[in-house]
């Protein structure tokens, strides 16, 4: 029952974000109205970058106390950051077509965060190959650990580089009315990824009872 209530608090949260953003908010004097996707690529990134952050602190607890709850939650953060990636990738080049001219290019943001978007693609394949839940959390948390590199670049990578992307997205950079349907959006788009987190994290704990279960012999222990 209190989740179906978290459910529909976070479904209503995001569908008024969502209204603010695109009802309320005014159009941008250059880009008109297509400036509006930023209210979903901007948190996406955000959070996906917060997600990311998560699973190398996950991945040092697990490394430090070889518990096993700290992989369960290190692999739900990088699924669900990989998803906020990638949304915030496809929104990007939506917003680049009528904006830059084009779908994509090799500029040094996009390319860091298409990089970003594959070796943690790579972390999750690779664990898929590895059955010993130990050797399984063990190697995933020390690649984690390993690929978290790439973040900071993504997020510096606009004032290291000559770039086509703009600075990073903050009330400074923005207009005033347009900063409290950002906030918004990003609140609304952390609540739903921690909840996607939550029940990845459940997935986990009863895919660990189970694979516990198969180890046993039948019959019991001898």
């Amino acid at each position: 029952m209190r989740l179906k209530i978290i459910t529909v608090i976070l479904v209503l949260f995001f569908a008024f974000a969502q209204y603010w953003g695109l009802k309320i908010a005014p159009p941008d004097r250059m880009m008109g109205d297509i400036y509006r996707i930023l209210f979903v690529h901007v948190p996406s990134a955000w959070n996906a970058m917060l997600l990311f952050t998560a699973s190398f602190v996950f991945s040092l607890l697990y490394l430090i106390s070889k518990k096993q709850k700290w992989d369960f939650w290190n692999e739900g953060v990088t699924e669900v950051g990989l998803v906020l990636t990638g949304l915030a990738l496809a929104l990007g080049s939506l917003w680049g077509r009528p904006t830059w001219g084009i779908w994509w290019t090799w500029d040094p943001r996009l390319t860091a965060t298409a990089v970003l978007f594959i070796l943690y693609a790579g972390v999750l394949l690779f664990r898929r190959f590895l059955e010993d839940p130990i050797t399984r959390a063990k190697i995933g948390s020390i690649l984690s650990l390993f690929v978290y590199i790439n973040v900071p670049i993504v997020y510096l990578s606009v004032k290291w580089w000559r770039s086509l992307h703009q600075v990073q997205s903050s009330p400074q950079t923005m207009a005033p009315e347009m900063i409290l349907p950002l906030r918004l959006n990003a609140l609304a788009i952390l609540g739903i990824a921690l909840f996607f987190v939550y029940w990845r994290v459940q997935l986990a704990r009863h895919r660990a009872a189970r694979e516990e279960a198969e180890s046993k012999p039948p019959g019991g222990s001898l």
